[in-house]
């Protein structure tokens, strides 16, 4: 796997088609969840891509404090389906600490989907709550993590 971030100036036409791509077919299609992934807030994020060879195959976006939360924040954590279960959702949020690690952030807030918060419990994030703000229908939890 090879990891870059990059703000949203930074990306290439062809790596914001494959971001939106990659979204969409796990978000709405694989999920069968019809919502606005295309929120406006992309601009603002930096994006962690995960390649292996040239295909995008995982891939989140995060904020700095104040862009989205009060606190540093991350969402739209992908793995595509024919590469899970080898470990690289769990690359990803490392990649997420990592960055949020370099910037002198101490903690890390996000709306996981219910069906996920195992998953990321297991990266010692603790559920906060539940959030209120999800346009698609499905239950989310808010959960954080002192990094």
């Amino acid at each position: 796997m090879e990891w870059t971030v990059k703000g949203w100036s930074e990306l290439s036409l062809d790596e914001i088609e494959k971001i939106f791509m990659l979204r969409s077919e796990v978000f709405v299609v694989e999920q069968d969840c019809i919502y606005q992934d295309i929120d406006g807030k992309d601009k603002l994020a930096k994006h962690v891509l995960g390649f292996e060879k040239e295909e995008l195959v995982a891939y989140s976006r995060i904020f700095k404090p104040g862009d989205y939360f009060k606190e540093a924040s991350f969402g739209r954590a992908v793995v595509k389906k024919t590469h899970r279960g080898k470990g690289i959702g769990k690359q990803v949020v490392e990649e997420l600490e990592s960055y949020a690690k370099l910037k002198k952030v101490d903690s890390i807030i996000l709306n996981a989907r219910d069906h996920a918060i195992r998953f990321y419990e297991k990266s010692g994030y603790e559920v906060v709550g539940p959030y209120k703000g999800s346009d698609t229908g499905i239950p989310h939890s808010k959960m954080i993590k002192k990094i």
